[in-house]
């Protein structure tokens, strides 16, 4: 008898619903929807790092994407549905009443950005990282220690804090937080309470400085020192957490009703994207998977006799199965890198979205075709144009932290720099440098785990870029001098929830049967060319020179 499986990846400007055979593996739907109040900018201030999303986005998403991807499927598929599985974006929390509300979900909070799901990408809370290291440093458990040493404005306390301080209103009526990862299966299954939510074993040991050793997360006497307003908070949160092959509930009679689902879709515990993403993308021990998008996320799994007292540090974190259980999952990753591209191709983009907009040489039908034709083609035709340029002449050099660093040691402090520059200096020639930028950014993160121990034999990329980028997949091998396989799997994040969802719902007794059974493999391999990792070898000293001097006398 079939027996059908739902992935659902929330990435940072859409999600995505994969409907799977559990048997096979085989993808029998999709269907992807932007956040509609995301993509009209609401709650945002870039120029602040502010990066905010309503619950409501995702609510409205989930519904319409399950409900299309089923419409796609034979007749039948949706009584066949027998598990379920989330990944999302984090850290990205929420503060929430005493019945585990996010607060934008009330009246008096539906337009205030303090009261929605703060983004990972979100860095308003430098300031309050800072303030976590110090006070770890001294403290006499240095709850950073398995987060690499250093945490991160992007994480979970430094977000809380952050908002706690800046809004009032929040401190009063906020009763508890939650992940989003751990809001959605909650929501689904019924159990929305802070003491009822079966919190993610991922999102708690690599943003949160949950550990089991030390009673799960940090001292309500650290939490004080660090500020008064963190009084309480630990006690209305949680003590244990679960890695995603566990079942949190099943679909409440009214999400049934809602999805065109049953009441027996039994429901996965969540997790961050990038983690089940590597699981789709097969990760196993001495395999690193480069999640590769608007940011990158860098996740191995190592086994406890590999890892054994070994503290790696200035990555995002070392946790006990949140990746696979029983494994150790380590993570890191860079803050900017399809984003880098973005961003280039804005700024290259200008007149045509300033000046040929407001031509009226043109008709209006015929302009704004043109437009988005431009738009549609630059970074193609920059790709084209750089991937011509030999190593050789590649005499700009770039950093990537046009987002700040997330590792290795994180400082979401920086900012991109590039030299180098000339009268002869064109858009391609700039953009391969920023190409080549990210891909030393990844070289950096790799020499950290070798040179903590960790074996790297195997790359593995998914996501976006490394399905479609020819040219950045051979400048990162070139650069890692390692070849890079590139999973099948188009929506992989997803399609690893999908493994989850067969755990769950007992087809499979543990991930890495499902992985077996489920897997799609690798779509295409870059193998690095040894000439060009030669010359690269100098330009990466470069980088690592003018990334220094950066640090130490820019933005320090």
């Amino acid at each position: 008898m079939s027996k059908y499986v739902i992935g659902l990846d929330y990435g940072s400007d859409s999600a995505r619903a994969v409907v799977v055979d559990a048997i096979t593996g085989a993808e029998m739907a999709s269907s992807v929807k932007y956040y509609p109040r995301w993509m009209e900018g609401k709650y945002c201030d870039p120029i602040a790092n502010q990066y905010r999303q309503h619950p409501l986005d995702y609510i409205e998403v989930l519904e319409y994407t399950v409900k299309d991807a089923l419409s796609k499927c034979p007749a039948g598929t949706a009584e066949k549905v027998v598990g379920m599985a989330f990944d999302t974006t984090g850290s990205t929390p929420v503060f929430t009443d005493k019945e585990g509300t996010p607060l934008a979900l009330l009246p008096e909070f539906a337009e205030n950005p303090n009261a929605m799901f703060v983004l990972w990408k979100d860095h308003t809370a430098i300031k309050e990282a800072n303030e976590i290291n110090e006070l770890a440093a001294k403290w006499d458990i240095d709850y950073t220690s398995y987060e690499g040493g250093i945490y991160s404005s992007e994480w979970f306390w430094a977000k809380a804090l952050h908002v706690l301080r800046a809004d009032e209103s929040i401190r009063k009526a906020g009763y508890s937080l939650v992940e989003h990862c751990d809001w959605l299966p909650g929501l689904l299954v019924g159990k929305t309470k802070p003491e009822e939510i079966c919190r993610s074993r991922c999102a708690s040991g690599h943003k949160a400085m949950w550990l089991e050793k030390w009673g799960g997360l940090p001292a309500e006497e650290f939490l004080v020192a660090l500020d008064p307003v963190l009084a309480g908070y630990r006690a209305k949160l949680y003590t244990d957490t679960c890695p995603s092959d566990k079942k949190t509930g099943t679909l409440t009679e009214e999400w049934a009703k809602r999805l065109g689902l049953t009441t027996k879709v039994a429901v996965a515990v969540g997790a961050f994207d990038c983690h089940m993403g590597a699981v789709g993308a097969e990760v196993k021990p001495g395999a690193l998977v480069r999640v590769i998008g608007t940011s990158t996320c860098d996740i191995m799994v190592a086994s406890h006799e590999e890892m054994g007292d070994k503290l790696i540090p200035g990555i995002c974190g070392q946790v006990d199965g949140s990746v696979i259980p029983g494994l150790v999952g380590l993570e890191a990753g860079q803050s900017a890198f399809g984003d880098i591209y973005a961003w280039f191709k804005r700024v290259v983009a200008w007149p045509i979205e300033n000046i040929v907009a407001k031509s009226t040489l043109i008709d209006e039908e015929t302009k704004q075709k043109l437009i988005q034709e431009s738009l549609d083609a630059i970074i193609p035709a920059l790709s084209i144009e750089a991937m011509k340029v030999p190593v050789s002449e590649s005499t700009i050099i770039a950093t990537d932290w046009m987002n700040g660093r997330r590792t290795p040691d994180a400082n979401q402090m920086l900012k991109g720099t590039i030299t180098g520059l000339s009268l002869g200096t064109t858009a391609p020639l700039m953009f391969r440098a920023l190409v080549e930028a990210t891909a030393f950014g990844s070289k950096a993160i790799v020499d950290r785990f070798i040179e903590n121990g960790v074996e790297i034999k195997e790359i593995i990329g998914i996501g976006g870029i490394a399905l479609k980028s020819p040219f950045v997949m051979q400048t990162l091998a070139d650069v890692l001098n390692m070849p890079i396989k590139v999973a099948k799997a188009e929506q992989a994040c997803a399609f690893g929830a999908s493994m989850f969802a067969a755990v769950v719902a007992g087809v499979y007794a543990k991930v890495e049967d499902a992985q077996a059974a489920m897997g799609m493999g690798f779509a295409a391999e870059f193998y690095p060319n040894a000439e060009n990792h030669k010359l690269y070898l100098d330009i990466y000293h470069k980088y690592v020179q003018i990334g220094k001097f950066t640090e130490e006398n820019l933005f320090c």
